[in-house]
């Protein structure tokens, strides 16, 4: 197969813990044809969607260390048509550039992308997570988006919890969530200038999110790896000291997770709905058994997993992406003998 993975600059790769790098090596390991972009590469020549792509240069022995195998890498630089490609994994980290999906619209009846891009425009940010309709709360916790200072300030109010988290819309890794206190409400709209910002007429310029503190925050979340609509992973992160945030990269720590009946039941619940949204490979963040964030994007965690249970998920996402690809040229192999069939029966 050829691969082009549209990802965040090679060099900012860290190679002990990246899960795109798993996935890329699994591919090369494979002898698949592996290139990679990033969205300011995406180009049209001659009206057709290409890419500047640092395709890798093929060797004969493949080393299993993948911190040694990112390090001794060597590339080919090109500029190929998108089309060309059997797959396009997109691992560009948050936020997405939607004007760059645009380059790509003209390819998807020719190679599988993952996440489909239509997916990836609706569910980008964390107001995805409402769409899943649940007015009983079960699984999603009462959320609030809005970039109205009146109407925030009067959710904080009439809210009959003690605390509630505040988080931008479009925010990754933890950044910028924190953690209101009822009784320093004093300070909330000083906060909510700062997150929604504004122009010179007063109105606001950012979306946030407030939503219910969930019980059991402090002990931290779950990090669910989902393929085609079904867990294929879990871990739980813990959060550093005087923390709430349970990312990694803000500090947290993992320890090995097995999946609750709750937790079973919410991925029953909404994997149905990632898969007609063309959402194979997500990550979702749980905490009590409900939904906080879908992260479709680049979803992290596979080197953590692998390590706590022993695994190699990347080989399960890399078949996955094999058998749509299969089966893709499987149905275009019997449409063009249909073809055929009918052209020589008017031959006749």
């Amino acid at each position: 197969m050829k691969i082009c993975f549209i990802m965040y600059p090679w060099d900012r790769v860290e190679p002990e813990t990246d899960s795109t790098l798993r996935l890329i090596h699994e591919c090369v390991k494979r002898g698949h044809t592996v290139a990679l972009s990033t969205v300011n590469n995406l180009t049209i020549r001659d009206s057709v969607a290409s890419a500047f792509c640092d395709v890798f240069k093929r060797n004969e022995k493949v080393s299993d260390n993948i911190p040694n195998f990112y390090k001794k890498a060597e590339f080919r630089r090109s500029q190929l048509p998108l089309a060309g490609f059997d797959a396009i994994i997109m691992r560009a980290n948050p936020p997405l550039d939607t004007l760059a999906l645009n380059f790509l619209d003209s390819i998807r009846g020719d190679t599988f992308i993952m996440n489909d891009l239509d997916g990836l425009r609706i569910a980008n940010n964390k107001v995805y997570t409402a769409s899943f309709q649940d007015t009983e709360s079960e699984f999603i916790p009462a959320t609030h988006v809005s970039k109205n200072r009146e109407y925030l300030e009067r959710i904080f109010e009439e809210s009959t919890s003690d605390r509630m988290i505040l988080k931008p819309l479009d925010g990754y890794g933890g950044r910028g969530v924190i953690v209101l206190e009822k009784n320093a409400r004093q300070s909330f709209s000083s906060l909510l200038d700062f997150y929604i910002g504004g122009d010179e007429s007063g109105k606001g310029t950012n979306y946030v999110i407030l939503q219910d503190f969930l019980q059991g925050a402090e002990e931290g979340d779950v990090r669910i790896l989902m393929l085609n609509g079904e867990p294929i992973g879990a871990m739980k992160r813990i959060p550093a000291d005087n923390d709430i945030r349970s990312n990694v990269h803000a500090g947290g720590r993992v320890v090995k997770h097995k999946l609750t009946e709750q937790e079973k039941r919410l991925c029953k619940y909404i994997g149905p709905k990632l898969v007609r949204d063309g959402l194979y490979f997500t990550g979702i963040d749980v905490i009590g058994g409900k939904l906080l964030e879908v992260n479709v994007l680049s979803p992290g965690g596979i080197m953590r997993i692998n390590k706590l249970n022993r695994v190699r998920l990347q080989e399960k996402v890399i078949d996955f992406v094999e058998s749509v690809v299969h089966a893709k040229e499987l149905s275009r192999s019997r449409k063009n003998e249909f073809r055929q069939v009918i052209e020589n029966a008017n031959a006749v």
